[in-house]
């Protein structure tokens, strides 16, 4: 740190404000840092010198002091200043011959960096030229993951193995009602932390594979259910699919297309209901004895049904 000024090892100028201080920290903090540059100790050096000149000017005092060169590139007080003057060879005090320490967290949080506490408590420190330093803690970086699930099983429930990076084998609870795109935290399952820290976390992204009828709504699961027009008028018994089998629900008679039927406690397990949307449908093809018969019908209601729905 000797031959270059702190401005000069964040890549700034000397009148850069605070903001540009903290952008240019950043952008060096995301590269260098030695969780990811595990087996390159130039990186880890590079990281400390730049934390080291962040602490010192991101802080106004201290900024202050090396600007009117009171302090060295390592923090020190330069000869002439306070006790520690003459040369800096006299124990006297604070002055050159005192040990100090910083951390690489000055000032904010992390997480702005990275979104989670990365490098924080990364701290390094020491006495005449700082040859000493100690790493201190921080927590492993997540790893995200994403899990394909049936519709089935999104909205029932499951357990599912996960192989994670590390060939490590994990079982996934998937809640019950689990929509998609939902994404799960399994604490402690990402990256090794960092100088004895916490590990990381594995997020793992649940996608949903669509139904065939069945969707989603809310607690309740829904689907459109075709009656004939026999069917709707007279009513009938008919068998339908639910996600844990089939079961006979009776249509009641003079039922019309809209008409919701609902069964309790075939949706989300134990907090949603089955919907089914009836939708009367026509036979293929042409069928001469209906014609006949619509040629001959007379409704009771003969008002015009898009008039009673406001759109005639």
């Amino acid at each position: 740190m000797v031959n270059k000024s702190l401005y000069q090892i964040l890549g700034v100028s000397k009148t850069a404000s605070d903001a540009e201080i903290k952008t240019a920290y950043r952008k060096l903090a995301r590269t260098m840092h030695p969780d990811l540059n595990p087996n390159d100790p130039k990186a880890e050096e590079r990281f400390k010198e730049v934390s080291s000149a962040y602490d010192i000017l991101s802080d106004k005092e201290k900024r202050a002091k090396y600007d009117r060169g009171e302090i060295d590139e390592n923090g020190r007080e330069r000869p002439g200043y306070g006790f520690g003057g003459f040369g800096g060879s006299s124990g006297f005090g604070g002055g050159a011959g005192r040990s100090r320490r910083y951390s690489s967290n000055a000032g904010f949080d992390f997480s702005d960096i990275f979104g989670e506490d990365v490098f924080r408590n990364f701290s390094s420190g020491g006495g005449f030229g700082g040859s000493s330093r100690s790493r201190g803690s921080a927590k492993g970086s997540n790893i995200n993951y994403s899990l394909k699930v049936s519709f089935e099983d999104a909205v029932l429930g499951i357990e599912k193995t996960l192989s994670l990076a590390n060939a490590k084998k994990i079982n996934v609870k998937i809640p019950s009602g689990t929509i998609d795109g939902q994404t799960l935290r399994l604490k402690g399952q990402g990256n090794p932390g960092y100088g004895g820290g916490d590990n990381g976390d594995a997020l793992i992204e649940i996608k949903v594979n669509p139904h065939q009828f069945f969707e989603l709504d809310g607690k309740n699961v829904k689907f459109d259910l075709p009656i004939t027009i026999k069917e709707a008028v007279e009513g009938a018994k008919v068998t339908v699919p639910t996600l844990t089998g089939k079961i006979n629900v009776t249509v009641p008679a003079h039922s019309n297309s809209g008409d919701i039927l609902r069964i309790k406690g075939k949706g989300v397990p134990n907090l949603g209901d089955l919907l089914i949307k009836l939708k009367i449908v026509l036979p293929d093809g042409k069928d001469d004895a209906l014609e006949k018969f619509v040629k001959k019908w007379k409704p009771a209601d003969t008002k015009d049904p898009r008039s009673k729905a406001g759109l005639a």
